[in-house]
């Protein structure tokens, strides 16, 4: 099972990025999807998450700004982020609790981080 993370890059203050992150493999089923980021000098935290039955959790200090959904046909996750702040410059990670065919249990999987930069 891979995790690809993309859709990164530089954004002026209180512009948009869509990230997306694709998970591959034989893959039964998907439960919890989530995307962590994680500033230079800082802990990684939780961004937002969405659940196998669709409920969404986020950190406080999105304050909606940023939406996450999930396309089960694609074992997809997206976080659409909108006015973007400077320090929301971070390498974001996705995350996801993957059920393989061969698998008796889920597990976490990482995607590999995309570099977010917010900056005039």
């Amino acid at each position: 099972v891979q995790l690809q993370a993309s859709g990164g890059g530089l954004v002026h203050p209180g512009g948009s990025l869509r990230l997306s992150c694709a998970a591959s493999g034989r893959i039964f089923s998907i439960g919890f999807m989530g995307w962590y980021r994680q500033a230079p000098g800082k802990r990684r935290e939780l961004v937002a998450a969405v659940f196998s039955g669709a409920n969404t959790n986020y950190g406080d200090f999105v304050k909606g700004r940023f939406t996450i959904s999930r396309d089960n046909a694609k074992n997809t996750l997206y976080l659409q982020m909108n006015s973007l702040k400077p320090e929301d410059t971070a390498v974001y990670y996705c995350n996801a609790d993957i059920k393989t065919y061969s698998a008796y249990e889920f597990r976490g999987y990482w995607g590999q981080g995309t570099l977010v930069t917010v900056s005039s």
